[in-house]
């Protein structure tokens, strides 16, 4: 009976430590550099007081080709905030981590000028491509775009 009960619980031990792990996700996982679908730009996340920022790091055409000079946020509706740098500009708001992915934040696209509702989560375990999902109202109704970190 000894044997067995032994025996059993060998089992069991080398099961549950042989079983892969699935990995556990932080809410700072998500900190970094990401670069878009469009290959054009990169946005650097960070975690003020507990919620999740993103802002323009890097473009890939930083300069306006007509005038030589910094692009502008020039899609904004707001005529003030046309004459800001689109380098630097936050794209990502006041994300906050529930469970596996990031929510209740906003996401500015300047190629439209427009905001919108926004959540993202990681595709896999590796944690390197990210699931954004951008949408007015409920999360059916908008499109859906992946970011991969950058090394």
């Amino acid at each position: 009976m000894r044997k067995t009960s032994f025996t059993l619980l060998a089992i069991i031990l080398v099961a549950f430590y042989t079983l892969p792990a699935t990995a556990q996700i932080k809410g700072d996982d998500l900190l970094g550099v990401w670069l878009n679908e469009d290959k054009d730009a990169h946005t650097k996340i960070e975690n003020r007081d507990g919620k999740y920022f993103g802002n323009i790091v890097w473009l890939k055409t930083p300069i306006d080709e007509e005038t030589g000079k910094a692009k502008l946020d020039d899609e904004n509706p707001d005529e003030e905030l046309q004459k800001r740098p689109v380098m630097g500009l936050e794209l990502l708001t006041g994300f906050e981590f529930d469970d596996d992915e990031w929510e209740d934040g906003d996401i500015y696209d300047p190629k439209s000028g427009k905001t919108y509702s926004c959540w993202m989560k990681f595709t896999d375990d590796t944690k390197n491509e990210l699931k954004v999902r951008g949408f007015i109202g409920v999360s059916l109704l908008g499109r859906t775009t992946y970011w991969t970190r950058v090394e």
